[in-house]
């Protein structure tokens, strides 16, 4: 099953390739750091963990680090052979730490994994096209009582129309261009960060915010941007259309990290309780 059908899919699993070799020590543990922080919990021995679009393979890797036996799963096979590097390089080959290439909107697939007790899937499902299959489906493979981690492109109305139109002429570009148009955007959005970061009596440079992008899932300013700019399909929710749609299937929001009415990824940890459906 095809995960998008579009010509403009963005390439995720090249961004993250050249990402791997930034990744060290101190980026693992800040994304360790991170998924225990957002999951309120230093020791996942003794639970499962499935990560839905992969990419990189850091936050599985965090998993791994915490104890978990994990599942890494991406529909872009160069995001499988990502993950798999970095459990090659950094998880020992671990017999408990699968990695596969799958679709979250094959539903076949979907069944036949079963149900774990964590579900992580960041940045993700707005990208696969049918975004509220995607996380419908997600929601189908947390285990009763389980947890499921998602991050989801706030809907900015007008504003995220405006950002499908920066998305599009990226991929209108010749590939040699691509990076001058991530540059150019990148520039007008650090510009007005600059001048608010002034007008709030803060340094107006960038580089605390960076670095603390760094330790935020060790991930990197410069290819998050990439990711940003060029990122399709592109889908966005409101919190409170996403928090119904799930609380029907007996979702409840634990955590809530919102971008307001800015741009950017909603942050949502749900608990799956099925008594809430009698």
């Amino acid at each position: 099953m095809s995960q998008s059908s579009e010509s403009q899919r963005f390439e995720f699993g090249k961004n993250w390739t050249q990402f791997l070799c930034h990744v060290n020590r101190d980026r693992i543990e800040a994304s360790t750091e991170s998924l225990a922080g957002l999951l309120d919990a230093k020791d996942l021995t003794d639970k499962s963990f499935l990560d839905i679009g992969s990419g990189s393979g850091l936050a599985s890797l965090s998993a791994h680090a915490l104890g978990a036996a994990v599942h890494s799963f991406d529909f872009d096979q160069a995001s499988v052979a990502c993950t798999s590097e970095m459990k090659q390089r950094f998880g020992s080959d671990n017999p408990h730490w699968r990695v596969e290439w799958g679709s979250i909107l094959d539903r076949d697939y979907v069944t036949s994994l079963g149900q774990f007790d964590i579900v992580y899937s960041w940045g993700v499902l707005h990208h696969t096209g049918q975004m509220d299959d995607a996380i419908g489906n997600a929601a189908s493979l947390v285990k009763n009582g389980g947890t499921l981690c998602i991050a989801i492109y706030n809907d900015q109305g007008a504003a995220s129309g405006r950002w499908t139109m920066i998305k599009n002429t990226y991929h209108r570009l010749p590939q040699a261009l691509r990076p001058a148009w991530v540059v150019a955007i990148a520039a007008i959005y650090e510009a007005k960060f600059a001048l608010a970061r002034l007008i709030h009596g803060r340094n107006p440079l960038p580089f605390a915010d960076w670095a603390a992008k760094n330790r935020d899932r060790g991930m990197s300013a410069w290819y998050d941007w990439v990711d940003w700019v060029g990122g399709l399909p592109f889908e966005v929710s409101t919190p409170e259309r996403l928090i119904e749609s799930l609380a029907v299937q007996g979702f409840r929001i634990q955590r809530l990290k919102t971008v307001g009415k800015g741009w950017g990824c909603n942050e949502y940890v749900f608990t799956r309780d099925d008594s809430r459906l009698n």
